[in-house]
């Protein structure tokens, strides 16, 4: 049947030309974009799944950057402090020196006091000047800072993480569960009315302590007041103390170790047998429950135990509801949102029934944005104490914090007031202080580069080598497939462009019919 009105032959044909003219554009965009998805319709899930992916892509690219920019960060930090340790080094080695009173002179000594002076101000000056990017690193601006701390129950505090999640401040409790104790051994004065408060027949003992031993003889007849101060007198060498119980020698003698904690420990024994083994008046004991003993002992204790040695006990306690680690009268935590080290006041660490002591963590330290999210699960604090020779190595002598600036020309370490005092035990145990902290202190700064910042840049560089790989096989354009695409286009569309002229020329035609 011949038709005019209606060219359906033509309109399949131009139908068909459209599409493959769709499908050369779609090609042709792909071939010259390089991706298989352009706009939403040409796969929606797809370009929803690349889209996140690339959110995700850019988070972890920033990530990068930041944890690359940490490393230098504590590089330079380390720097600094690599260099304090050197000068820390030479002020120890001219402290030795001047400590060879023998075979030095004045003049010698002020020399070395001058290199001292020199050195702590260099110290001094590193800890104010040490930038990076504007910002001070060793001068205390990257310390945490605190609120509240009772010096009476907590008298240093050094922290090194915290956590500020949904808060200004952290709060902090300690409570003490368990006293730390020193070594004591106990001599009673009670002799049964004969020689109370001395020793009844000539004795030699042997003093054991954490820094060393001494032999010690008392002939019979000497009291309890005399041994007491010949202890005493060896305590910088044994580690050793004595103290009248209840301050009277009648009630006897309690050997003591210096420091709290089991790393130190008391050893007193007798060398020489008595000559009456059944009149043997130097039996030493030790409280079996390692309690401690405030002024008295009560004799005929059950809980005293015969014993020639006794060690010393850490302080239990917990900070948050976290068992700490004790270590003498210092107990620490560490974890990724609080780690702390805390030194408690010794009234306060040997007395358990005291009530829970409370400060508060109220800002400062450095906060590092490790991940490619904002949350507190992707980022690490740290806190960078002063250095300054003001803050360093300090010690508590007699109620006096000692920092390493007083070794100082006229300050009270200084190598003059040591000389005269001829005492330099001060300034070597303010030095290996000061050396241990910066040491410990570039120790943390290295572990954190290593443990943290780099395995989290490798850990960001395979999950952006994964996800880009990902995102490229969805999302981008197979070429192979889209120019054999593009060819099959291109033929499609030239033959219907001849299919069309065809099937309009069918409607011409008819003019033969009408002669």
């Amino acid at each position: 049947m011949t038709r005019i009105n209606t060219n359906v032959p033509s309109m399949i044909a131009r139908q068909r030309l459209n599409r493959s003219g769709e499908d050369l554009q779609l090609r042709l965009e792909r071939l010259s974009t390089g991706l298989r998805i352009n706009r939403g319709k040409d796969d929606p899930a797809g370009l929803i799944i690349t889209e996140r992916i690339d959110t995700e892509l850019k988070g972890i690219e920033q990530a990068i950057e930041n944890s690359q920019r940490a490393s230098s960060v504590i590089a330079t930090t380390e720097g600094g402090l690599s260099e304090i340790n050197d000068l820390l080094n030479s002020v120890k080695s001219l402290v030795v020196e001047a400590a060879n009173s023998g075979a030095i002179s004045d003049e010698e000594r002020d020399a070395n006091q001058l290199q001292i002076d020199s050195a702590l101000q260099s110290i001094t000056r590193i800890a104010n000047t040490l930038t990076f990017g504007g910002q001070k690193l060793l001068d205390g601006s990257l310390d945490y800072i605190t609120s509240g701390v009772a010096l009476s129950t907590i008298t240093n505090t050094k922290i090194t993480a915290a956590s500020f999640v949904d808060s200004n401040a952290v709060n902090v409790s300690v409570d003490v569960l368990a006293s730390a104790q020193k070594g004591s051994l106990y001599l009673s004065g009670d002799n049964s009315g004969t020689g109370d408060g001395t020793i009844l027949s000539t004795v030699t003992i042997q003093i054991r302590g954490d820094k060393g031993v001494r032999e010690l003889e008392f002939l019979s007849g000497t009291t309890l007041s005399a041994v007491r101060d010949a202890v005493n007198s060896l305590t910088d060498l044994t580690g050793v103390t004595a103290d009248l119980i209840g301050a009277d020698s009648t009630s006897g003698l309690a050997f003591r170790a210096e420091e709290y904690g089991s790393n130190s420990f008391v050893s007193v024994e007798r060398l020489d047998p008595p000559a009456d083994p059944t009149d043997d008046n130097f039996n030493l004991f030790k409280l079996d429950s390692n309690a401690d003993v405030a002024a008295t002992v009560v004799w005929g204790d059950p809980s005293l135990v015969s014993a020639t040695r006794d060690d010393g006990r850490d302080v239990t306690a917990l900070i948050n509801g976290i068992v700490a680690n004790g270590d003498g009268l210092e107990v620490s935590i560490g974890s990724p949102s609080l780690a702390m080290k805390l030194n408690l006041a010794e009234s306060y660490a040997t007395d358990p029934s005291l009530a829970v002591t409370t400060f508060d963590i109220t800002g400062g330290g450095s906060l590092f944005q490790l991940g490619p999210t904002v949350s507190s699960l992707q980022q690490s604090n740290i806190g960078v104490q002063s250095v300054a020779s003001e803050s360093l190595g300090g010690t508590l002598n007699n109620g006096v914090n000692n920092f390493l600036s007083s070794l100082a020309t006229g300050e009270d370490n200084s190598l003059a007031s040591a000389e005269a005092n001829r005492d330099y035990t001060t300034l070597s145990e303010i030095l290996e202080n000061a050396i241990d902290e910066v040491s410990i202190l570039r120790g943390r700064l290295g572990a954190f580069e290593r443990n943290v910042l780099d395995t989290n840049s490798r850990s960001l560089q395979s999950a952006f080598e994964n996800l880009t790989s990902s995102q490229s096989t969805i999302r981008d354009a197979d070429f192979a497939l889209e120019t054999s695409e593009l060819t099959r286009a291109q033929i499609l569309q030239s033959s219907g462009t001849t299919v069309l002229q065809l099937a309009n020329q069918q409607s011409q035609q008819v003019l033969q019919l009408l002669g």
